[in-house]
């Protein structure tokens, strides 16, 4: 018993100590490659195409350039200058490529932000396991954890979170008066930025671009059937922000 009980603060004091070692180093990369699932997983599930492997790779990189960043002034002190902090820098620097994947940019609607900033905080995680900030890093992924999950569910509930879109309406007459598209905007809480009408004389149409701000939580078929009741409609179509 005795013995098992000398193992177990062998380990401890291995873990804890300053000098990388096997027993620590591993320890290290396991407990950022757990932070990192925990966080990507939460992005897996909602549909992001950087998940559970993406998030745990990252932040095990992480925690190993920090390791090494330990180990070489540790081991070679007196035959190379070692800088803790240099590899740290490059760490952040380099991320920003990954972040900068994540993000997807499709005709003035920019997506996959939320996830650039967990790529980043979560490299920041692996660094921080890599130093031996163990508790700090756990408490750092249950704030992101926070982050990503209730903050979201406050959005929703309070309705933020308004996108600009272009709604297009197409007439199948001339109409000069506007005023019932308000009203229906104002009825479906749908702010109306500004309208922009094109007519076809000659064929007797009418295309309406309306610039609104529009929810998630904003109902969509109810919007489009009372635009439809206006005037007679051939089609309406919501689409990203564009020049128009």
């Amino acid at each position: 018993m005795s013995s098992l009980i000398e193992l177990y603060h062998s380990l401890i004091d291995d873990i804890n100590s300053i000098e990388v070692n096997t027993v620590s180093s591993v320890f290290k990369l396991g407990l950022s490659m757990v932070l990192g699932s925990i966080v990507g997983f939460e992005r897996k599930r909602k549909g992001q195409s950087a998940g559970l492997r993406t998030f745990a790779l990252i932040a095990m990189g992480a925690t190993l350039a920090m390791i090494l960043s330990i180990y070489v002034p540790q081991e070679y002190l007196g035959l190379k200058n070692g800088d803790p902090g240099r590899i740290a820098a490059q760490v952040i620097s380099g991320i920003g490529f990954l972040g900068a994947g994540a993000i997807i940019q499709m005709k003035g609607s920019v997506k996959g932000l939320t996830t650039a900033a967990g790529i980043w905080m979560v490299a920041t995680l692996g660094m921080a396991v890599g130093v031996g900030l163990y508790l700090v890093s756990i408490i750092a992924t249950a704030f992101i954890l926070f982050i990503l999950v209730q903050l979201e569910r406050i959005e929703h509930r309070v309705n933020m979170g308004s996108e600009s879109r272009i709604l297009r309406i197409r007439v199948n007459k001339i109409i000069t008066d506007l005023s019932k598209y308000r009203s229906v905007m104002k009825s479906e809480r749908v702010h109306l930025s500004n309208i922009y009408v094109e007519y076809d004389y000659e064929a007797q149409i009418t295309r309406l671009n309306l610039v609104i701000l529009i929810k998630d939580t904003t109902d969509l078929p109810t919007l489009f059937e009372n635009l439809r009741e206006i005037n007679p409609t051939a089609s309406i179509t919501l689409a990203n922000q564009v020049n128009i």
